[in-house]
C-alpha cells in the first residue's frame, strides 16, 4: 500500500488531533475536580498492569535474536522479579535486572 506524503501527513494531524484530545479530556476538563475514591483505587494499578505488557514481549519474543528464546533476558527477567519482591524496591528491581542481563550477555553471549 503506498501513501503519498501528504496522506501520511493527515493521518499524523489526526493522530496528534486524537491523542490531544484523550489528555485534555482528563486534565483540562476534569483537572481541577476531585475524583471519586474508587476511580483513584483503580487507576492506582494502571503502571502495574501497563509495564508487564511493555515488558513480556521484549523477554519472550526478543527483537535483537529475531524472536528466538533468549536465556539471558529470561534470567534477567526472574531476578529482576525476585529482587522486586524481596526488596519492595522498584529501583533496586530494575538495577538488578540491568545488571544481570549484562553479566548474562557478556558471560553466555
Amino acid at each position: 500500500m503506498n501513501m503519498s506524503d501528504s496522506q501520511i501527513w493527515i493521518i499524523i494531524a489526526f493522530v496528534a488531533i486524537g491523542t490531544f484530545a484523550i489528555r485534555f479530556s482528563f486534565i483540562g476538563l476534569i483537572g481541577t475536580r476531585q475524583m471519586p475514591a474508587w476511580l483513584l483505587r483503580h487507576l492506582r494499578y494502571t503502571p502495574v498492569a501497563v509495564l508487564p505488557g511493555l515488558v513480556a514481549p521484549l523477554v519472550l519474543w526478543p527483537a535483537a535474536t529475531g524472536g528466538a528464546f533468549d536465556a539471558p533476558r529470561m534470567l534477567a527477567a526472574m531476578v529482576t522479579i525476585v529482587v522486586g519482591l524481596a526488596f519492595k524496591s522498584t529501583l533496586a528491581a530494575i538495577f538488578g535486572g540491568a545488571l544481570t542481563l549484562f553479566l548474562a550477555l557478556m558471560l553466555l553471549g
